[in-house]
């Protein structure tokens, strides 16, 4: 029976039977495949995706759903905004047909005479107002999260005063503090104290709005800073009080840096409600004798006895760049201070 040597052996083998491994020159080898510069830069680039009949309908639909709010914000904004920047170059009378183009010139007569007193005012104002609300509404608070008989309704009646009218308040509070027939000077008066005279001293006059715009807008720190407070993790304080710290520790070193993020806000909506304030004191100091800040002093040179028009447009136009840069400098350096964890 005759085999055949090359059908028997295993491929690579010689007729000794010794197995040769291919030489590299004779393996295959993998075929390169050069593209041009042409042919890469197209395979990079991506198929442009054209928009479809589904994302062309909800761009409409958010068109549909902004462009109102959009529009009336731009009429009733912006657009008052600029204007008011151009009224503050013109001496121009309320209500007259007549204008002239003065330039600078009511910047520079305000910041050359009545800057001092008005911002004075005002600073005084909107630290004392901001300040106080956020230390006795936060004082409120903590009083207010303990178990307490009758909590709710505490908290109702001191949240009450923030959703009251301006109006109505300044003009309750006018009795309290009248001289001769208010509640508190008959307080004084059966503790053979003196009586202030309120109304007629700048300085007191000053510091009864700040009392008044405090006890109005104390409900609202005190609600914020009571949910802020309901939101302290029970652990941390109980983690607190297994290592024997006190509750003035605790308070200090746990619940206050939680509480950070209502404090930022409060001091920041606060603030730019302070110096906006306007109803309480145009009802209590109509005049503005000591009480004049940099928003009521725009509306007496408008609407008062001066009917400048032109020079209240160059104050309020002062205003707004006071707000804007208080903002900006709240939202970028207060803000880094907060923990929101």
């Amino acid at each position: 029976m005759n085999i055949r040597v090359d059908e028997a052996m295993p491929a690579g083998a010689t007729s000794s039977g010794v197995v040769v491994s291919p030489s590299p020159d004779s393996a295959p080898q993998p075929r390169s495949v050069t593209t041009s510069p042409a042919e890469s830069t197209a395979t990079q680039r991506l198929p442009k995706r054209r928009p479809n009949r589904r994302m062309r309908r909800e761009a409409l639909l958010f068109l549909a759903f902004v462009a109102p709010n959009a529009i009336l914000i731009a009429l009733f904004v912006y657009r008052p905004f600029f204007l008011n920047i151009y009224y503050s170059a013109l001496d121009w009378t309320l209500g007259s047909t007549n204008a002239t183009w003065v330039g600078f010139q009511n910047y520079v007569e305000f910041f050359t005479r009545d800057a001092g007193t008005v911002l004075t005012t005002t600073l005084i104002f909107t630290v004392a107002t901001v300040g106080l609300s956020l230390f006795i509404g936060l004082g409120l608070a903590v009083v207010l999260n303990r178990q307490l008989v009758g909590r709710n309704i505490a908290r109702a009646v001191v949240f009450a005063p923030y959703v009251l009218s301006g109006v109505g308040i300044g003009m309750v509070w006018m009795f309290i503090f009248d001289p001769v027939t208010g509640v508190l000077s008959a307080i004084l008066r059966g503790m053979h104290l003196p009586v202030p005279q309120w109304f007629n001293n700048p300085h007191l006059a000053l510091v009864m709005v700040i009392i008044v715009y405090v006890w109005k807008n104390l409900g609202y720190c005190a609600v914020i800073y009571l949910a802020a407070l309901q939101g302290v993790p029970r652990d941390l304080l109980e983690a607190a009080a297994l290592d024997g710290a006190s509750r003035r520790r605790t308070f200090h070193s746990v619940v206050w840096p939680l509480l950070s993020p209502a404090t930022f806000f409060l001091t920041l909506t606060t603030m730019l409600s302070s110096l906006q304030a306007f109803d309480i004191i145009k009802i209590m100091t109509p005049l503005g004798q000591g009480t004049s800040t940099l928003m009521y002093s725009s509306y007496i040179q408008a609407f008062g006895t001066y009917n400048r028009a032109g020079y209240s447009a160059a104050q309020s136009t002062v205003l707004v760049v006071i707000l804007l840069i208080l903002t900006v400098i709240q939202m970028r350096f207060l803000e880094r201070r907060v923990h929101y964890s």
